[in-house]
């Protein structure tokens, strides 16, 4: 596992240190985007400016993308492995569950294309749906 994940940030160019190695091993365990403060009681005790920089370093290098999902906080997840730090191909619909306060990635709804008028630019895109998860929604059985 830990061959894989140093693998993964050595295809991204990101000189595998010992907390990014920890960092991303902690990130492909997670089922919802999180948030620095998650990151930080994830993974206590450590350094909250060493895991916010090693979170704009992924984001820099194509490793992981960001969601503002309206709750003030930005949340990060994994991103697919076709991006780079030039291009994020993550341009999915983010979730956001009102019940259990978790953001997921739903990279099979690709956000729409949308024409912009002449002369505007696109530089981000974000797309929130908000409502219930599978896991809260109380008329979906629990298996």
């Amino acid at each position: 596992m830990i061959i894989d994940i140093e693998n993964k940030l050595k295809v991204k160019d990101i000189n595998p240190t010992a907390m990014r190695l920890l960092v991303l091993e902690f990130l492909t365990r997670q089922n919802a985007a999180i948030s620095l403060n998650d990151l930080e009681r994830g993974m206590a005790p450590s350094d909250r400016i060493t895991l916010y920089r090693t979170l704009k370093t992924f984001e820099e290098k194509g490793l992981v993308h960001s969601i503002e999902d309206g709750t003030g906080a930005t949340k990060y997840a994994l991103c697919e492995e076709d991006c780079d730090g030039e291009n994020h191909h993550d341009l999915h619909v983010h979730f956001y569950c009102n019940t259990c306060k978790e953001t997921f990635c739903l990279p099979n709804t690709k956000i729409p294309d949308i024409s912009l008028p002449i002369n505007f630019f696109r530089q981000e895109m974000n797309l929130i749906i908000k409502g219930i998860c599978d896991q809260c929604n109380p008329s979906i059985p629990l298996q």
